[in-house]
């Protein structure tokens, strides 16, 4: 937690075949008062419910059961991790949305931000031509 800062996304492989809910709304919390925006692990997590109310974006695998104390080991820190068999660098943007999670090397972040914003702005245009079209009021989804 000492390495969490305001803006980090915090990425973690959990053992593959462990079922054991390593990331709950406690811990969550922890992390969001350090400055996390989210968290993307290979592994489950539990608590959902009250993680969904925290609006701490989570991305997982699968749900996990309970709290087992003592069921976890911390074996690296800001090092690199394979996670769901995608290389993720410190440093590394991490963009989630509901249809999934990408990771960025940094040394492109900007090249891929330039692009991702006109294939944005490309789309939202089109579909405002459609809502026009279908009479609909726009949202913020064509602003």
């Amino acid at each position: 937690m000492p390495l969490l800062r305001q803006g980090s996304a915090l990425v973690i492989e959990d053992a593959a075949e462990a079922d054991v809910g390593s990331i709950g709304s406690n811990n969550i919390l922890s992390w969001k008062v350090r400055g996390c925006v989210g968290v993307v692990t290979s592994a489950t997590a539990r608590d959902t419910d009250e993680i969904i109310t925290l609006k701490v974006p989570l991305y997982f695998q699968k749900p996990g059961r309970g709290i087992r104390p003592g069921r976890n080991e911390v074996e690296s820190v800001n090092r690199p991790i394979v996670c769901g068999g995608v290389l993720v660098m410190p440093g590394d943007v991490i963009v989630a949305d509901g249809d999934g999670v990408i990771v960025v090397p940094r040394a492109r972040a900007e090249e891929v931000a330039k692009y991702a914003k006109k294939i944005l702005d490309d789309d939202k245009a089109g579909r405002r031509r459609l809502y026009e079209r279908l009479g609909l009021p726009p949202d913020d989804s064509v602003k």
